[in-house]
């Protein structure tokens, strides 16, 4: 009995602390400063290197492992007590919210603080708004500048450039960018590496994702599917949320700086033709009689690399896609990314104002 009584305490104070934990988070949010300087640039980068030099060592994922056996466990435990949700409702409860107390606190000790982190644009002193001159100028720069790199990599402007790397390859490479990142910004060095293919990739590419980063182990993961000119891109984007930057548009220009300031000119090529996707789509989005202009400047070999990755996507479409992005979307606003997968499109505006003034 006195054990019960010791365990019940237990699971009413986890559970309280649910609520607290949300409420505290509702409050900590509200101070981004706070976080970006205690949080993101203090704790944060000792519990990132620590975990990378743990795991990132091991040639699989201890994260996909992780979440597998937890997967089991949690199955089991309601195969276990099902039926005490009719006999001890109260305990059945408790034991539930007293486990996501212990996860959210974990999550977020391990890495969700830093979704309440100042803006990107704030730590790299750039606006946020820009003309729709200034965005059809930037968009120009990066199709000349994509089309003379697709040129110089050999390529005939009809023929869509192949990426000769293996997967591991393209690992060992990405960290080139960011060590060059690292003299103009500091708060980008990367260094271990963790960063490998996840065991779950048909899963992902079901639910239509890239790739993920995995908070408890911190170990970055890619979707090793993908065989087209975004892995490269893809891996730097999860090395960013390793780095701490949660916001994933932050984390897609992130790796856009990655990847250009890389010294392999393929991987250069890659962020200019995925920086440029986003810039083209913009356009099409404001003006469309201006997308059709511009477009047909770009090589069509660059066109073809678009298209194959929309083919790969759109053989794997299926209902659970939706269900999954409506999740991902809804975590995101729950995250303080109020657009949500929407927010995706904050990227513009860092890419025109980052590279307004800058030479490609």
């Amino acid at each position: 009995m006195y054990v019960w009584d010791m365990r019940k305490r237990t699971m009413l104070i986890l559970s309280f602390l649910l609520p607290l934990q949300v409420l505290v988070l509702q409050i900590l949010k509200k101070f981004p400063s706070f976080i970006e300087t205690y949080y993101s640039q203090g704790l944060y980068p000792v519990i990132s290197s620590i975990s990378r030099y743990l795991f990132g060592w091991i040639p699989f994922s201890i994260g996909d492992i992780f979440y597998l056996l937890i997967t089991i466990l949690a199955l089991r435990w309601i195969y276990k007590n099902s039926r005490r949700i009719t006999y001890e409702p109260v305990r059945f409860c408790l034991d539930i919210t007293a486990t996501l107390s212990v996860i959210y606190f974990v999550f977020n000790v391990l890495w969700g603080l830093n979704y309440y982190r100042l803006p990107l644009h704030k730590t790299l002193a750039l606006k946020t708004e820009y003309t729709n001159e200034q965005l059809i100028s930037t968009t120009e720069r990066l199709i000349t500048k994509a089309n003379e790199m697709h040129r110089q990599l050999g390529f005939l402007d009809s023929v869509k450039v192949e990426i000769p790397y293996t997967q591991k390859e393209i690992f060992d490479k990405s960290i080139n960018g960011y060590m060059n990142l690292e003299n103009e910004y500091p708060n980008l060095s990367y260094n271990p590496k963790s960063i490998k293919k996840s065991g779950w990739s048909l899963g992902l590419t079901y639910m239509g994702y890239s790739g993920y980063y995995n908070p408890f182990s911190g170990e970055a993961q890619v979707n090793n599917l993908i065989k087209t000119y975004k892995f490269p891109v893809v891996s730097c984007h999860e090395q960013a949320h390793q780095l701490g930057y949660a916001a994933e548009n932050e984390a897609n220009f992130i790796a856009t700086l990655a990847t250009l300031h890389n010294d392999d000119p393929i991987i250069q090529y890659t962020g200019y033709i995925f920086a440029l996707r986003y810039c083209v789509n913009e356009v099409a989005r404001r003006d469309i009689d201006k997308y059709h202009e511009i477009i047909e400047t770009v090589n069509p070999g660059i066109l073809k690399s678009y298209k194959e990755m929309r083919d790969f996507w759109e053989s794997y479409q299926n209902p659970f896609e939706t269900l999954s992005k409506a999740f991902w979307d809804q975590f995101l606003k729950a995250n303080n990314q109020s657009k949500g997968i929407m927010s995706y499109s904050y990227m513009v505006a860092l890419v025109v104002n980052h590279f307004e003034n800058k030479s490609f």
